[in-house]
This record gives C-alpha cells, structure tokens and sequence, in this order.
C-alpha cells in the first residue's frame, strides 16, 4: 500500500492506494510533510485532488477501492451520484437506496467513509438544510459545500 501527503486549505490529506485503486483519503490538522516524490498509483488522485481545491476539477476520474460492507459500498455508490454543487438528504438517500426504514444504516454507512471529497459525503445535508455531523469537522464540511457552490457570494461593499 502505497501513502502521500498533500497540503490542502482544510488540513493535510494523507491519501493511500496501490494498483488497484485508492482506498483511502483522510484529512488532519497535523503538520506532517508534504510528500516530495508520489508513488506513481497516487499521482492523479493528487493532481485531481490539486484542480478540485484550485476550482478547476468538479468530476473524479479515478479508480477507487475503498475497504467496507457490501452495504456500505452501495451507500457509497449512491453518494457519488450527488452532483458537484448539490447536496442531498439521508432522507433522500434511503428512499433511492430502497429502504426508506434503513436511515440509521445510511447515516452509518456515511459517516464510515474512506474516500474524503472522493465519495461527496459532505455534500449529504439533514432534511431541514442543517449541516449534520461530519468525521472532518463541520467547519470542513461548510467550507467544502460553499467551495462547491456554483455562485459565490460577491463583495457588496469596495
């Protein structure tokens, strides 16, 4: 399994994968190095990773392989089916999962995954619009939905 580390504004993404795909990023506010040389099965997760937070890349192209429960890899299906600069319900999601009794599942299923920003499970909002728990932190989570939104707000003021 192969590891990098890469700087981004909301903290250092350590970001772990092999020949098979990426399996894991993660994200934390330690200040452990950027990785100078990247093994080369990470390089374009990295590049892609550099162009989303740049604002220049809103679709991943990337194999992914993220370790879990059948029923996890199908939430996590249905998480990348959330567009760039749209958010979602958990209400939503189980009715399309099929199950509209399995919101705790899905919740659970949301919260355990591997593949920060990959898997868009920040963009899975509480069907009031409330920012409901997040691993990375609310305030990541905020951020990563106003970074994703498609009008920015503008100065009023000069």
């Amino acid at each position: 399994m192969n590891k990098t580390f890469l700087k981004t504004p909301l903290g250092t993404a350590t970001i772990e994968g092999d020949k098979n795909g990426i399996s894991r990023v993660s994200i934390t506010q330690d200040n452990t190095e950027v990785s100078l040389e990247v093994p080369k099965e990470l390089a374009p997760a990295v590049k892609q990773l550099q162009e989303y937070f740049a604002g220049k890349r809103t679709i991943f192209d990337l194999t992914l392989n993220p370790e879990g429960t059948d029923f996890q890899k199908k939430i996590w299906k249905l998480l990348q089916n959330i567009p760039y600069g749209k958010t979602s319900t958990y209400k939503e999601l189980t009715n399309e999962f099929g199950n509209p009794l399995a919101i705790r599942a899905v919740a659970a299923a949301n919260g355990k995954n591997p593949l920060w920003i990959l898997i868009p499970c920040h963009r899975v909002i509480g069907s009031d619009g409330s920012l409901t728990g997040y691993a990375g932190g609310l305030w990541r989570k905020k951020w990563l939905l106003e970074h994703e939104r498609p009008e920015k707000q503008q100065v009023l003021f000069i």
